[in-house]
């Protein structure tokens, strides 16, 4: 059943597939069949087509047949070789430049403009005519190195997309190193453009080589399919009638691109696991209604003070954040993203952080687990951990500073991030198991591969999904799995606090119930302390110990979640809470 999963739909994939496998065997078993050499000569001159010489001869009695079969092994092979070597250049100049970005990437970026901008076949002229000698290794060479730019180009741009996704995110925060999330995460979801850029460098190699023979300017002491058109040429083949002689060679350079060509149709079938296994099978289970949710107003008195009251819990601190402040720098100048900020998130308490879009959430919570990127700046402020136990194990992290070797260890043993979509946080071409198993790999180095299966499955049970979906796709679960996937993958390593940026947005209100639901209960057994960010302040009024509500970068309201709700002393919360009651959803 998985075999046939793998296998081609589309009768052009078969199509092509048959063409490339019939000169495949042309090219292996061929010469083992010529009855002659490719460069031996006989009485029979220009003979056509006959039992004894299948496709005729040459002017000099050479068996055209032999040259052929002789050809497609060297001009197939210059055609892997230079895709080959072309599309590794293109993924070290596309795939590294475009993750890694910087300097780097702008020097790869300026060497793959300036070989788009040369034309390719008079570059190859050049290039081949100052080679010390024309062979065709050579000529591959030569060949390779004048057509990867195109295919970096394209490369470059999806790694640049790619790099931002929320899985590639979670995968550098669960500490796995650059190198695996390059091959592990970027490179399986650029495998249809890897693919498809070998695929059109063979056929370019295969055209090049024969163009550059044709031209005199390859390897004219081999036989490949362009030589055979430019001995048939220089005999004038076409002006005397010997068209089995340059047919031969011409249609199958023909055929084999038309095939190539074809491969290129299917190719997405087996790089897109939703493709290759159909539509999704598992659907979640209803739940009651949620409360409905409304859209955040803009206040009107950004610079009032901010309104500051004890928590909702007081049991031990877990992460206190003091004076924080984040700065991007852009080219219209300093935006303060975060100002002057100071909480503390609790053992075990639900902290709810709300605020409009652009408020300054997802910055604070990507500095507290160390997410951010350049532009982004910590101009002031810490950031402390207190870990459990006593003496020693319980001094105070400082997880601004905490070294990136440590920081590795520190995410997901004892912080763990849920990001905003589900839809983006699964990398959609690994199973379950696979997602979990690199969490685990990092951080349980230990464990066996058996036992950390079991895990997966054991912790997928705990989120109530069937454990037999570990060998899902993502693509196979619906929404709200998904997300309870997310919550598992986070949980596998029992941290003490969780960061969950939005992440019920994307789902609609039957589901989010069912998540959170989940995620109380879980919080219930596990004792794990969370940071909920969202625009749903009903929602975090609902589930919440403590809110912070934040504005334009500032935090204007901090409190116990009943004192937010009975008595909003801040002029953006009071019209928060005074739409949320317009429209039904607080009563």
């Amino acid at each position: 059943m998985r075999l046939r999963s793998w296998l081609p739909t589309s009768g052009k994939v078969l199509a092509g597939l048959v063409i490339v496998v019939v000169f495949a065997l042309v090219a292996i078993v061929g010469p083992m069949v010529a009855q002659y050499g490719p460069r031996a000569s006989g009485p029979e001159v220009l003979a056509p087509p006959s039992a004894a010489h299948w496709f005729g001869t040459t002017q000099t009695g050479q068996d055209v047949f032999a040259q052929f079969v002789y050809g497609a092994r060297v001009s197939l092979a210059v055609g892997v070789f230079a895709g080959v070597v072309s599309q590794v250049v293109s993924i070290v100049v596309g795939v590294i430049g475009g993750y890694f970005r910087g300097l780097v990437d702008d020097g790869m970026y300026i060497l793959t403009a300036v070989f788009l901008v040369m034309p390719g076949m008079p570059l190859l002229i050049v290039l081949t005519g100052y080679l010390p000698s024309r062979g065709m290794i050579s000529v591959a060479v030569v060949i390779a190195i004048t057509s990867w730019a195109g295919s970096a180009r394209v490369l470059r741009a999806q790694t640049m997309s790619l790099r931002r996704r929320d899985f590639v995110e979670a995968a550098r925060a669960t500490g796995e190193s650059r190198v695996r999330i390059i091959v592990s995460e970027i490179m399986p979801n650029a495998l249809p453009l890897i693919a498809s850029g070998f695929l059109f460098s063979v056929i370019t190699g295969i055209l090049s080589e024969a163009g550059l023979s044709f031209l005199g300017l390859g390897s004219l002491t081999s036989t490949s399919w362009g030589t055979m058109l430019y001995f048939a040429q220089n005999a004038q083949a076409f002006l005397i009638g010997a068209w089995w002689w340059f047919v031969p060679p011409g249609l199958a350079i023909a055929i084999i691109g038309a095939g190539l060509a074809l491969i290129n149709f299917g190719i997405d079938e087996y790089a897109n696991p939703r493709l290759r296994t159909g539509k999704s099978r598992a659907k979640s289970a209803p739940a009651p209604l949620a409360a409905a949710t409304a859209e955040e107003p803009h206040s009107p008195v950004p610079d009032q003070e901010p309104q500051i009251r004890p928590g909702g819990s007081q049991a031990d601190p877990v992460i206190e954040v003091a004076g924080l402040t984040v700065d991007y720098d852009t080219a219209e100048g300093r935006v303060h993203a975060v100002k002057d900020v100071s909480l503390t998130v609790r053992r075990g308490e639900l902290l709810g952080l709300a605020g409009e879009s652009g408020s300054g959430k997802s910055t604070l919570t990507n500095t507290i687990t160390r997410l951010l990127r350049p532009p982004a700046e910590v101009t002031g402020g810490s950031v402390t951990y207190h870990r459990r136990g006593t003496g020693a194990q319980q001094e105070p992290v400082d997880l601004l500073h905490l070294p990136a070797d440590e920081l590795r260890r520190f995410r997901w043993t004892e912080l763990s991030i849920v990001f905003q979509s589900a839809m983006n946080a699964l990398n959609p071409v690994m199973r379950i198991s696979a997602q979990f198993d690199d969490v685990l790999r990092v951080h349980r180095p230990q464990m066996r591969p058996a036992a950390r299966l079991e895990l997966a499955r054991t912790m997928l049970t705990r989120v109530g999904i069937d454990p037999e979906r570990v060998s899902a796709y993502p693509h196979e679960l619906s929404g709200g799995m998904k997300q309870r996937v997310a919550i598992a993958i986070a949980l596998v390593c029992d941290p003490d606090v969780i960061v969950m940026d939005e992440p019920t947005t994307a789902l609609d209100l039957l589901v989010q119930r069912e998540v959170l639901d989940q995620v109380m209960a879980l919080q219930e057994e596990f004792g794990f302390a969370i940071i909920f960010t969202t625009h749903d302040l009903s929602l975090l009024l609902e589930v919440s110990d403590t809110i912070a509500v934040m504005q334009q970068g500032r935090l204007v309201e901090y409190g116990a979640a009943m004192d937010v709700y009975t008595d909003p002393r801040h002029p953006y919360t009071q019209t928060l809470l005074r739409s949320l009651s317009d429209l039904g959803a607080l009563v």
